[in-house]
């Protein structure tokens, strides 16, 4: 089971870049509106200590202490006002973020594009303008879901006597919409007590909203911060009262870094707050100039941000935690000798036979219990994992 992340935003906000820098794919960026037309796929990574150091152990699936582990990324193209009545490119690309557990919603902090993502002088477009209207383009798409479906929905709770909140996770079940989530959205928004035919469309939007927020929550990433105005980004993080996650970045120094380590002229993690320059005899002054102005982003913002943003997503929004299976737990090794050679992400709450599903099905169907390596400790069902615990799991298979 794969988490996927997708990158949304209206066009030219920088999400291609965004894209490229967190996967290094081979995507076309340009300055200007729907250079995205399909979705892109790519695998990126979450950033986590391994324990290998604390343990002392050599492990070669890390790098310097730190285990990068494979998320899936979708770029999808660009939206803009009333993409869900087909606007734009339409209601596709909405579709297109369908299965995604989480959204980054990349957003211009310069204020360099308008609305719709046209290049206008830097300064002049609001981006807090923009924060919201990607919410409603997903609200109102899920209204109208609901709305087209509504008679034949009211029909069916009426006729078989089914939950209202089973038929509105069956309805919603591609957007990973389960029963506890529709109950949920259904009592907050005070529909759980009130039959599906008296519902209003106001009421339905509401709902709608609800299910978005709870289904799709989201990490707003201010991109250009690097040229952005200092007030633009202070009204950016000021949304954090409201309960948002606001993230400063810069894409583009992300993947000048990362192209940079890539050739060989500095080390540099992604998610580092600082980087190396090696052979610095073979870069210009122009060349050493960049990269001192890149090293004052980075030391200024702990970073380019784009790692906390896949980092806030994962282990803050969705709340997983990295866990270790391991055969031998006096070694910490696999049956052929290697070192913490897998991490799992995992749900918070996961048990030892959660991790072993994790790891294959007829290990999980067939598990007797686990053992923590650290303390060599049995582990019964109600042990509930906690990030970098190793594990060795028993099991009749």
């Amino acid at each position: 089971m794969s988490i996927l992340i997708a990158l949304a935003g209206k066009p030219n906000c920088g999400k291609s870049t965004f894209f490229k820098a967190a996967t290094l794919a081979d995507v076309e960026i340009a300055n200007y509106p729907f250079t995205t037309i399909k979705p892109n796929l790519g695998v990126s990574y979450v950033r986590s200590k391994c324990p290998c150091k604390e343990l002392h152990l050599d492990c070669p699936k890390c790098s310097n202490g730190e285990r990068f582990i494979a998320v899936e990324l979708l770029d999808v193209a660009g939206l803009v006002p009333e993409a869900h009545k087909g606007k734009g490119l339409g209601n596709a690309f909405l579709d297109d973020m369908r299965q995604a557990q989480a959204i980054i919603h990349v957003i211009d902090a310069s204020g360099g594009t308008d609305i719709e993502g046209n290049v206008v002088p830097a300064g002049t477009h609001d981006p807090l303008d923009d924060v919201k209207f990607l919410e409603t383009e997903i609200t109102m798409w899920m209204f109208g879901i609901l709305h087209k479906n509504w008679v034949k929905l009211s029909r069916k709770a009426s006729a078989s006597g089914e939950k209202i909140e089973d038929v509105i996770a069956e309805q919603f079940a591609g957007l990973g919409i389960d029963g506890v989530m529709a109950k949920q959205a259904l009592l907050e928004t005070g529909l759980a007590d009130k039959h599906i035919v008296n519902w209003t469309e106001p009421e339905m939007i509401e709902l709608s909203d609800f299910l978005r927020k709870i289904s799709k929550p989201l990490v707003i990433a201010a991109n250009k911060a690097d040229i952005a105005p200092p007030q633009n980004l202070e009204k950016l993080k000021g949304l954090e009262k409201d309960g948002y996650r606001v993230i400063t970045c810069s894409a583009g120094i992300e993947l000048a870094l990362r192209n940079a380590a890539s050739h060989g002229f500095i080390d540099y993690l992604p998610g580092d707050k600082d980087f190396t320059v090696k052979n610095a005899d073979k870069l210009n002054s122009a060349q050493k100039g960049a990269l001192e102005k890149m090293r004052d982003f980075l030391k200024k913002n702990d970073g380019t941000g784009i790692q906390k943003c896949l980092n806030e997503v994962v282990f803050g929004l969705l709340g997983y935690i990295v866990a270790y299976p391991v055969e031998d737990e006096s070694k910490f090794t696999d049956k052929s000798g290697n070192v913490l050679p897998d991490a799992f992400l995992i749900k918070k709450g996961s048990t030892a036979r959660d991790l072993a599903f994790r790891v294959h099905t007829q290990i999980g169907e067939s598990f007797l219990f686990g053992i923590n390596a650290r303390t060599k400790m049995r582990l019964g069902d109600k042990y509930e994992l906690q990030n970098n615990d190793i594990i060795k799991i028993t099991s009749t298979k």
